[in-house]
């Protein structure tokens, strides 16, 4: 496996989970942009876009989770993953939403 490479898996508004690779470098819109590509190749008509996502902590409880806010939490969930690397793969929680735009273009107007 390319150590540039982590593997993921993550679950879309709570669904089945979806095995994936991430690249180690990527920022937080990165990160999202990738789980919007992933949703849309599942889900080819779902407009609905990645609002949040949360990391799942090795070693803890599953409904302690680390929400995903900046870039410094991107590294700090690698950094963390690759510290107790006998967890072979990384757990996401991603909320899928519709955008304003979209709920808009999707009302019917009297």
């Amino acid at each position: 496996m390319d150590p540039r490479l982590f593997k993921t898996q993550v679950r879309f508004n709570g669904g089945n989970r979806h095995l994936f690779k991430v690249r180690v470098y990527i920022t937080l819109k990165d990160l999202k942009d990738q789980l919007n590509e992933i949703n849309q190749e599942l889900n080819p008509r779902d407009t609905r876009r990645v609002d949040d996502h949360q990391y799942a902590r090795p070693r803890y409880l599953q409904d302690q989770k680390i929400m995903l806010t900046d870039n410094d939490c991107v590294r700090t969930m690698f950094s963390r993953h690759y510290r107790e690397c006998m967890f072979p793969v990384i757990e996401l929680e991603a909320t899928l939403l519709r955008s304003p735009e979209d709920i808009m273009n999707g009302l019917i107007m009297p």
